[in-house]
């Protein structure tokens, strides 16, 4: 359900954010900044450029800005408020987290979604609220950016990385174009954070006119009467498949190589704080078997998302049907699979992202040089070797890359994964909404400390140099010369 604001809902949102500035003010938020300015040949250097303002590239610049870190940018590609997946390629009705998830608050009771929403719309509505709508949790985001007055820039896109002495040079074009020189550089950006989409052998040579990813921008108005295909189970086929079924596709498909529909989500099923601060810190092999076993049980698509397209009678569901080949022709799209041909006009491909640097321009100067778990942390006696895990970034304690050869591309330890990415290293604190203030904590902790070390020689002179007395003089009396007359005596 979309809430319409009225006149009063704007008076309790305006005291929301006055309780807000007054939380701040009690914390003494944000701290006063404290890293020393820099600049390279006349140029100022950022301390953090973020690149990505969704909800965790917002969550890490507002941590940034609140722990005294304030020479940040956020730069987004996309215009603002579109930022993220959610009125963009996220296609389903609402989210698919409980509403009462703290998600990017960072401890701040007043920054929480449900303290937006019911200073609108009160208590009540909130316990009428079942999942929150998508829409309104990127109105959330709106907010968040403005209440917090964040810098972010949008229209920018990075196109290149490079090292400058001991600083990193980011290429930028659109609404900000040329060279941005900054210490530590953060890559919030999302499912797609690496790689981009992962594209099964079987699409590559079809024609693109005819197949879309499922985060592809799709018109599915020119669905109407064409027959689809649908390949996946999880949550973004059911979304991609329903948006095709209500613009009025004659014929959707759910093509899905799994013999069941998996059933349940296991991680949800464990989900608590030992989960959210201890994974990171387990041994290599027992998080190699959290994420394998939940990688081969998946999770399932909400029910709400599965009966959305259940309800239509022209929607199908193919299990135990693995693809075996995709031929275009003049009469669409011939699909061999295990249970025989099929012919469709259109193939929607649900089949995730990829951690493979490889491809992607803007980290051409990186990518020979980030050391994965298949460069050693991996071993054959963990567990199945899964290219999607074996490609993972091996992170630091900052989520910041490592070197696959020690010296190759020293700006790789000023360079810091926090997106969907981390998660084999990290855990789930990098992409989903119930943990991000802790990935956020996690990583502007490592980023101060990494930024105060390699300033050590300046605040220790700043130390030597501070001369403001907090005694005057005139609070005692020095009571040494009566001593020494009562001693003569």
């Amino acid at each position: 359900m979309k809430h319409t604001p009225s006149l009063s809902i704007a008076t309790g949102l305006a005291s929301l954010e006055a309780r807000l500035a007054q939380d701040l003010a009690y914390l003494e938020l944000p701290a006063k900044p404290w890293v020393p300015a820099r600049s390279h040949d006349g140029q100022p250097v950022r301390d953090v450029v973020v690149i990505g303002a969704g909800m965790c590239g917002l969550a890490a610049t507002a941590k940034l800005i609140l722990t005294g870190i304030t020479n940040v940018i956020a730069y987004d590609a996309a215009p603002a408020g579109l930022e993220g997946p959610w009125v963009t390629f996220a296609r389903m009705e609402t989210l698919r987290s409980p509403k009462g998830l703290t998600g990017p608050s960072l401890g701040l009771p007043q920054l929480t979604f449900r303290a937006w929403f019911t200073a609108q719309w009160g208590d009540e509505a909130w316990q009428s609220l079942d999942k929150i709508p998508k829409d309104q949790w990127m109105d959330y985001l709106v907010w968040y950016r403005k209440v917090l007055d964040l810098p972010v820039q949008n229209g920018v896109r990075m196109t290149g990385i490079s090292e400058v002495g001991d600083l990193i040079a980011i290429d930028v074009e659109g609404a900000e174009t040329g060279r941005v020189l900054t210490r530590r550089l953060v890559l919030a950006t999302g499912r797609s954070g690496l790689g981009g989409f992962s594209v099964p052998d079987f699409l590559k040579n079809v024609d693109r006119s005819r197949w879309a990813h499922s985060a592809d921008d799709i018109d599915f108005d020119k669905l109407r009467g064409k027959r689809v295909a649908v390949i996946g189970a999880g949550a973004s086929s059911m979304d991609n498949a329903a948006a095709a079924l209500e613009a009025g596709a004659g014929a959707v498909d759910l093509l899905i190589r799994r013999k069941e529909m998996p059933r349940i989500n296991k991680m949800t099923g464990i989900g608590s704080q030992g989960v959210v601060h201890g994974m990171h810190q387990l041994p290599d092999a027992w998080k190699w078997k959290f994420v394998d076993y939940t990688a081969e049980t998946q999770t399932p698509p909400p029910r709400s998302s599965t009966l959305r397209v259940s309800r239509h009678d022209n929607a199908r569901f193919f299990l135990d049907c693995g693809i075996l080949s995709v031929k275009d022709d003049a009469d669409g799209l011939l699909i061999e699979t295990t249970q025989g041909s099929m012919r469709y006009d259109f193939l929607i491909a649900a089949t995730g992202f990829s951690n493979d640097f490889n491809g992607r321009p803007e980290f051409a100067a990186l990518a020979p040089h980030i050391r994965s778990w298949s460069d050693g942390r991996y071993t054959p006696e963990m567990g199945h070797a899964r290219k999607s895990m074996a490609e993972a970034p091996d992170l630091g304690p900052a989520f910041e890359f490592k070197e696959r050869v020690a010296g190759s591309c020293p700006m790789l330890s000023h360079i810091h994964c926090f997106n969907d990415a981390a998660m084999l290293t990290h855990g789930k604190v990098s992409g989903d909404i119930p943990a991000v203030s802790a990935g956020a904590d996690r990583l502007v902790r490592g980023i101060a400390a990494s930024l105060f070390a390699e300033d050590v020689e300046a605040h220790f002179a700043n130390l030597v140099a501070y001369n403001i007395p907090e005694l005057q003089g005139d609070e005692w009396v020095d009571s040494t010369p009566t001593l020494k007359k009562e001693t003569a005596l």
